[in-house]
């Protein structure tokens, strides 16, 4: 049984009509909805974390934890316990750079590229249960505005979305800046 639930009337004298239209509560129960979906459609083998983390790892096996929580817009230590979790998991393996010994390159062990290939089924159906009650232009037209919001908005997230970047691509020591 779906429960639908609407906003307040406009004109009631209500505290919680302005909760209902501010943008960062829609956006959370947006999060809290699509992360039923996964855990409906997909199980709970991976959470959507580790679901993103091995498919940028199967798109860029032998990355940096660095880079990879940069892809991934996680920040560091988010994105080190959960390798941790995956590596324990037997889905991914983490091994020392060979020149910086603090840093470690993660890639997809055939176990992990196994659960991640099951996934993909699974990840189209639940795109399609999100978008259920949408018009494909309505689904077109949400999907341009988040992409814009997030892009114009990627500065201001703690732990921005940053595309460029590994170990390999690194800048050498002397003009590397530091993140302020």
């Amino acid at each position: 049984m779906t429960r639908r639930i609407s906003s307040p009337e406009p004109g009631l004298n209500s505290v919680f009509m302005d909760l209902y239209e501010q943008p960062g509560h829609l956006f959370r129960r947006a999060q809290q909805i699509s992360t039923s979906v996964f855990y409906d459609i997909l199980g709970v083998e991976v959470t959507p974390i580790q679901y993103a983390i091995l498919r940028m790892l199967h798109e860029r096996p032998g990355i940096d934890q660095k880079t990879l929580a940069g892809l991934v817009a996680l920040d560091t230590s988010t994105t080190a316990t959960t390798a941790e979790r995956l590596e324990a998991k037997g889905l991914i393996e983490r091994k020392l750079h060979i020149v910086g010994r603090r840093v470690r390159l993660l890639f997809l062990t055939p176990e992990g590229l196994a659960l991640l290939s099951s996934l993909v089924s699974g990840v189209r159906k639940m795109q399609e249960e999100i978008f259920r009650t949408f018009e494909p232009e309505e689904k077109e037209t949400l999907m341009r505005l988040l992409r814009k919001f997030v892009s114009e908005n990627n500065d201001r997230s703690r732990a921005p979305l940053e595309l460029a970047g590994s170990v390999e691509a690194a800048p050498a020591k002397s003009s590397a800046k530091k993140r302020g």
